[in-house]
């Protein structure tokens, strides 16, 4: 694993309410708060959008290819309500899927919920940047962020070419 690096880390909260200054965001803190805990992150950009997926794709590309971010996480909008876009907004603006990210969260979910089986969230690459979707409220983004967290630093080793593929698992 690459040792002493810091992953430049952009966290998007999806949310009308909370781009609107209606509700709270308490997601978005709660990513903050496990990457910190972690180490080995930086937070380059810490921002709201509305469930609109036009912008939610502007916000994805401007993180990724002008921010240069190893790393997006998006919470929100994963959902089956009408607005939840996040991600047709991911897919759109992937180079190349990932799924196995997402499936883990929902596999590892469903043992704490069935309604695991409900998120639609994505995680692809686009370009040497890695996009993954949780969960709109701060239990599940707290839950499947720590199922993840032990593989990111691995997976981002080998799409930035720093850590060579390995077929050992992880500690």
């Amino acid at each position: 694993e690459v040792k002493n690096m810091k992953w430049k880390t952009a966290i998007i909260t999806v949310s009308d309410s909370g781009f609107q200054g209606t509700r709270e965001d308490k997601s978005g803190p709660m990513i903050r708060k496990l990457l910190e805990e972690a180490g080995g992150y930086e937070i380059i950009q810490e921002i709201i959008v509305p469930d609109d997926q036009e912008k939610l794709e502007e916000a994805l590309r401007t993180c990724a290819d002008t921010m240069g971010a190893d790393l997006i996480l998006t919470t929100g909008g994963t959902g089956f309500s009408m607005r939840d876009r996040t991600p047709e907004a991911t897919m759109n603006v992937a180079t190349r899927n990932a799924p196995g990210i997402a499936e883990a969260m929902r596999a590892l979910s469903l043992k704490v919920t069935p309604r695991a089986m409900l998120s639609r969230g994505a995680s692809v690459i686009r370009n040497e940047t890695l996009i993954v979707n949780l969960p709109g409220s701060p239990k599940a983004v707290k839950e499947c962020l720590e199922f993840i967290l032990s593989s990111l630093p691995h997976g981002l080793g080998i799409l930035k070419g720093l850590d060579g593929e390995c077929g050992g698992t992880a500690s």
